[in-house]
């Protein structure tokens, strides 16, 4: 038996499948929502150094999943706007949860939204692809400035690790590499000799400073210059086809990054300060699932200044957010 009527305009007919596969795809957005809740919860108690299995743990876990998932909406609203704005067809957010915290330990490989149909206009791509970006790294400016502005006092570090305040805070051990952006708010936000600022191999018991971090972090990732990325899109709509060289250019950095990572494992240690394994999957990935060079469009308009300036804004976002050394252990 099946829904068809011939005497209801074909249009009609489609819609009650239509609302059935809308319904479908809602649905799979919040399960993703509620999955990657869950993940980025267990994530956060392991960071305050507990047990993530125990669900006795799990409130400890809370604030830096609820942080990390604003940020992360922040940025794919961003661009789900933006594609309203120019009338571009995009699905709600897909948030990928993750697990397996010895791979990833912050329990989620992000969120994507689908466009259903290509965008026409080099402007309705630049504002696509620059929502994204500005709306993310305003959202962990805000979660980072709120935690280095509202930072607990020392104790608050010695309750996660007793042993502190006998032996002394460690300086070097698992720790996030800097950013231009966070050591610049560090000095105008934690200069006080009151405040006590942690170190950045311990920062990750803090989740404002742990999960603002991680805001730009994938700001930055997502603005490298290639392919479908989204800093792909914006260089793309700067300078169409001129956007290759900048594109080959950074995929050949991600790919030096990742082998000078690699020398520290064949006993060449001497530049393991300046390179990460883990680049080699990401040169894997933009070569062969992100491409390097972006796909053609067929408009010339221009940009105007104001988009221009914007494009140099996302330069700066990229340059003060990016480090080429994700993740040291030294």
């Amino acid at each position: 038996m099946t829904d068809y009527n011939p005497y209801i305009e074909p249009a009609q007919q489609q819609i009650p499948e239509q609302k059935k596969r809308f319904r479908l795809g809602i649905s799979l957005n919040i399960i993703l929502f509620i999955l990657t809740f869950f993940t980025t919860t267990i994530a956060g108690v392991a960071w305050m150094n507990r047990d993530p299995y125990d669900l006795d743990n799990f409130s400890f876990g809370i604030t830096y999943a609820v942080l990390i998932l604003f940020i992360l909406s922040c940025h794919e609203f961003g661009h789900y706007f933006a594609a309203k704005y120019h009338k571009v067809k995009v699905t709600l957010p897909y948030f990928i949860p993750f697990p397996f915290l010895m791979l990833n330990p912050f329990g989620t490989m992000g969120a994507v939204i689908r466009m259903k149909a290509a965008t026409q206009t080099r402007k309705a791509l630049f504002d696509i692809g620059i929502a994204g970006p500005i709306a993310g790294f305003i959202a962990s400016l805000f979660v980072l400035i709120w935690g280095m502005t509202h930072l607990p006092p020392i104790d608050y570090l010695f309750a996660i690790h007793p042993e502190y305040a006998a032996m002394g805070i460690p300086t070097e051990g698992f720790a996030f590499g800097n950013t231009l952006l966070y050591a610049g708010l560090t000095k105008i936000f934690t200069s006080s000799p009151s405040v006590f600022m942690p170190p950045m191999n311990e920062m990750y018991h803090y989740p404002f400073l742990c999960v603002g971090w991680f805001g730009l972090l994938v700001t930055a990732l997502n603005l490298l210059p290639v392919g479908q990325l989204d800093g792909g899109h914006i260089v793309y709509a700067l300078f169409k086809e001129k956007h290759k060289l900048l594109a080959r250019a950074f995929f050949m950095f991600t790919l030096v990054l990742g082998i000078v990572g690699l020398l520290q494992f064949v006993g060449i240690t001497m530049f393991e300060r300046y390179g990460l394994l883990n680049w080699l999957v990401w040169s894997a990935l933009i070569y062969f699932v992100i491409k390097i060079d972006h796909p053609p469009l067929y408009d010339n308009e221009p940009l105007g200044t104001g988009r221009q300036l914007l494009g140099w804004f996302a330069l700066f976002m990229f340059v003060t957010s990016f480090t080429p050394v994700i993740i040291t252990s030294y």
